[in-house]
């Protein structure tokens, strides 16, 4: 498991966190089970400093005796850990002790406002830390008041405490490493898809097929739909470019195969013959100029209409075209309204948006009067680019002729006869439309429809 993949994040940020969990509930687990081991401990010594007080009694002497002793057998084991002690109130001297505490004596807790036994913490016999409880008390037929304590050493809390800890650390550890491989086997359960995917892509890049297949869960299937889709729309790409190669050397075989006749020939040295030779020349150099040109532009636009994220400013655009092509036809005088919201953009390269409008408003501003209208707006999901001029306009017959490639109305009028008719095959390119119709300013109206950038 490599340290930037998906399944070391994974895995390493739920054990970090189950680890941080685990630990945290142990260290609380352990901190409540000490605090009950305490509890416990205080209430035992409670009850013993009750029956020690239970069992005191003024003698007939007037002098502090027990009527009986405690059967306690750490009472009687000398430093066993357990203890108690009667002093005087007063001066603190001591009455009664255990035998636990040999010749040793018992520190008394400080006297608080609190009522109720005092209780405290500090070194006893043998260097044992002790909790000790104590409660003065006046004893019926004494004169005097009494100090009753009992204490007893926190090892016996330390040794419960540890053995819990322990038992706690082992089932964390336990949890932990149960955890961990159940993590491990969920995680590749669950990119087991991620694997399919990059086995099918790994087919598709061999040749083996062709599309990735097979059921996916509902969070891989979009991504998977979207790769079959880049995938077609490649495939479609290459399709397009084996086309246009295709067409185009079929477009030159027969100038090249004129050419090479007319090259043959025995009348081409002739002089007579040499004029002639030259106008072919020239006419088949020119169409084959034109058919280059045209499978050139099919091309490009073919490999633009790929590219992912393109984006173009209609708005933009359309100032930049208008603009340039008044400084070229200065001459004359030109009226240009150009109608375009400025957040409407075109999906696509700005290159092809500059193919497609320059060559509309090209032929508006070759044929037009005096007036130009560009209107661009949104409807559904396309860009509609409307470009209409006060020329002479066009029959419904001139209008399907010049769409053809090559077709020229005027032979006088500069240009290939290719503008319009790849302004029909770009914009089916970006699966959008072109079509020609009269304007109500009496020249051509020109409709374009290209996809709308989200």
């Amino acid at each position: 498991m490599r340290p930037n993949s998906l399944a070391f994040r994974l895995v390493a940020g739920a054990a970090i966190w189950s680890l941080v969990i685990l630990v945290g509930g142990g260290l609380l687990l352990a901190s409540a089970f000490r605090e009950s081991v305490e509890s416990s401990f205080d209430a035992r010594t409670d009850v013993l400093l009750g029956g020690l007080i239970a069992d005191a009694e003024i003698g007939p002497e007037g002098r502090l005796v027990l009527r009986r002793r405690f059967t306690q057998a750490r009472f009687e084991r000398p430093f066993s850990g357990l203890y108690w002690q009667v002093t005087n109130a007063s001066d603190g001297q001591v009455l009664l002790r255990s035998r636990s505490i040999w010749d040793q004596e018992l520190p008394i807790p400080e006297a608080t406002d609190e009522p109720g036994p005092r209780r405290g913490q500090a070194i006893g016999p043998e260097g044992q830390t002790l909790r000790i409880v104590a409660r003065d008390v006046t004893l019926p037929g004494a004169s005097r008041e009494f100090t009753f304590i009992v204490a007893g050493a926190v090892d016996d809390i330390e040794r419960e405490t540890e053995a819990f800890n322990g038992t706690i650390a082992f089932a964390v550890g336990i949890l932990l490493v149960g955890l961990i491989g159940a993590l491990l086997i969920q995680v590749r359960y669950g990119l087991r898809p991620l694997r399919s995917v990059e086995e099918g892509l790994t087919d598709i890049r061999s040749g083996r097929a062709e599309r990735l297949t097979g059921e996916l869960p509902s969070e891989i299937a979009p991504l998977a739909d979207e790769m079959n889709k880049l995938l077609d729309h490649n495939a479609q790409i290459v399709e397009r470019a084996r086309t246009h190669v295709g067409n185009l050397a079929h477009a030159l075989k027969t100038p090249l195969s004129v050419l090479t006749n007319e090259a043959g020939s025995p009348h081409a040295a002739q002089p007579a013959d040499a004029k002639m030779l030259g106008d072919t020349v020239r006419r088949q150099t020119d169409l084959m100029r034109r058919q280059v040109d045209h499978y050139l532009v099919r091309a490009r636009a073919a490999a633009s209409g790929s590219v992912l994220g393109a984006r173009a400013s209609v708005a933009s655009v359309s100032d930049d075209l208008v603009r340039t092509l008044k400084r070229i036809h200065r001459d004359r005088d030109y009226h240009v309204t150009v109608e375009c919201p400025e957040d409407l953009d075109f999906r696509g390269e700005r290159q092809d948006l500059e193919e497609l409008l320059g060559n509309l408003l090209d032929n508006a501003f070759k044929w037009a009067d005096g007036r130009i209208s560009v209107h661009a707006e949104r409807i559904a999901e396309q860009v509609v680019i409307t470009v209409e001029d006060d020329g002479p306009g066009l029959s419904e017959e001139e209008r399907a002729r010049v769409l053809k490639r090559g077709a020229r109305l005027d032979e006088s009028v500069p240009g290939s006869g290719l503008g319009l008719s790849i302004v029909e095959d770009v914009a089916g390119l970006y699966q959008g439309s072109f079509e020609l119709d009269a304007s109500p300013l009496g020249g051509v109206k020109a409709r374009l429809s290209l996809p709308l950038a989200a």
